[in-house]
């Protein structure tokens, strides 16, 4: 499931500029999550036959006997959206830590495919060791609407906007940003999990301070993989993807690709391979491979 706490821009790269937009004030819409919310308190409570959607392999408890996250989490505004869900400002009702949940809804995940995606979203998240490049899982939570991931929330925005901000990043400091994803793709490849949708909208910053801690999140894309294992899947985003994606014969040597291409963008502010399409950038990606 693709990460909707970070901006999703599919066809955009860092040399392209955003229109200025006048925007209007929209009635507020109450946290379906709350309390307070009436249709909330009857969600439960409706529900007969038939047997509802299970996600989560992690309990043999009925939906309706399993813990609520309202129980241990306070869910406030909204964050960021994506195609199967959206994240919320959350707070620890005991500690009063400020985290990101991101809640998926059941309704969107149509096919057996999209549940299993969840599923393996959860589990990589939870396999990976935990490293300050990478944004940690705290829990997860499921209901009778929702899958809910709570997570630790990054604060200081995208890679991309700050690439975008400054034009492009010194050799010194896009060496610090590269020892990061190197430090990320290592780690994920030592556990047998390949990213597979590596680019600067998947990095966030823990802060806004200029020395800020980058983490990589968005794992909807990633696969655990064996050795010497190929993938067909044509899965990422356009500017990023290897060529070894677009030909269907891949393995984990593709993040590495990714990674370059970051690399390259921060130090340029352009892309290696551009094309007005996406057919456009995937055959410029192809010729550069020739």
């Amino acid at each position: 499931m693709g990460n909707c706490s970070a901006c999703v821009r599919p066809d955009t790269s860092p040399e392209d500029t955003k229109p200025h937009q006048t925007k209007t004030k929209k009635p507020k819409k109450s946290n379906p999550f709350s309390e307070d919310n009436p249709h909330h308190q009857t969600a439960t409570k409706s529900r007969s036959s038939p047997a509802p959607i299970r996600v989560l392999k992690d309990s043999s408890v009925p939906l309706s006997h399993r813990p609520r996250i309202s129980d241990k989490y306070i869910l406030g505004r909204e964050l960021g959206r994506g195609e199967f869900g959206i994240t919320y400002l959350c707070t620890d009702r005991e500690n009063k830590e400020a985290l990101a949940c991101k809640s998926i809804s059941k309704r969107k995940l149509r096919t057996a495919v999209d549940i299993e995606d969840v599923r393996r979203e959860v589990a990589i998240m939870s396999t990976l060791p935990e490293n300050p490049n990478i944004v940690k899982l705290r829990a997860t939570y499921e209901d009778y609407e929702n899958v809910h991931l709570v997570m630790e929330l990054c604060e200081g925005g995208e890679l991309f906007d700050r690439i975008v901000a400054r034009g492009h990043y010194s050799e010194r400091a896009a060496a610090h940003v590269a020892r990061t994803i190197a430090e990320v793709v290592r780690m994920c490849h030592a556990n047998g999990v390949m990213h597979r949708d590596l680019k600067p909208e998947n990095f966030l910053f823990a802060n806004k301070k200029e020395n800020s801690v980058l983490k990589a999140i968005d794992f909807g894309l990633s696969v655990f993989f064996k050795p010497e294992e190929r993938f067909s899947e044509i899965v990422g985003s356009p500017y990023y993807m290897a060529p070894e994606v677009l030909k269907r014969n891949y393995g984990p040597e593709v993040d590495v690709w990714s990674a370059g291409v970051i690399l390259y963008i921060l130090l340029c502010g352009v892309p290696p391979f551009w094309a007005e399409t996406e057919q456009g950038v995937a055959l410029a990606i192809l010729r550069g491979d020739d």
